[in-house]
């Protein structure tokens, strides 16, 4: 009776490394995509800056009928 539950403990803990190694995988994953998008984010404000556009809410260079608000406002 003890080794069965000897190997059902065993079973666990092997499933439970193998899950946190997983987790582990996809947190690093999570990790590099947010600071590819950060890269992303700095670059287009660098843009932004760059072309001379002001901050959010102005109409700057945007095409005609793009600088009114939505219908919903």
């Amino acid at each position: 009776m003890s080794n069965d539950r000897t190997d059902r403990l065993e079973e666990r803990l092997v499933w439970l490394e193998r899950h946190v190694a997983e987790q582990d995988k996809a947190m690093l994953g999570l990790h590099e995509d947010n600071l590819r998008l950060q890269r992303a984010l700095t670059a287009l404000r660098l843009r932004l800056a760059e072309s001379g556009g002001g901050p959010a809410g102005e109409a700057g260079d945007l095409p005609e009928g793009m600088d009114e608000r939505p219908p919903h406002y």
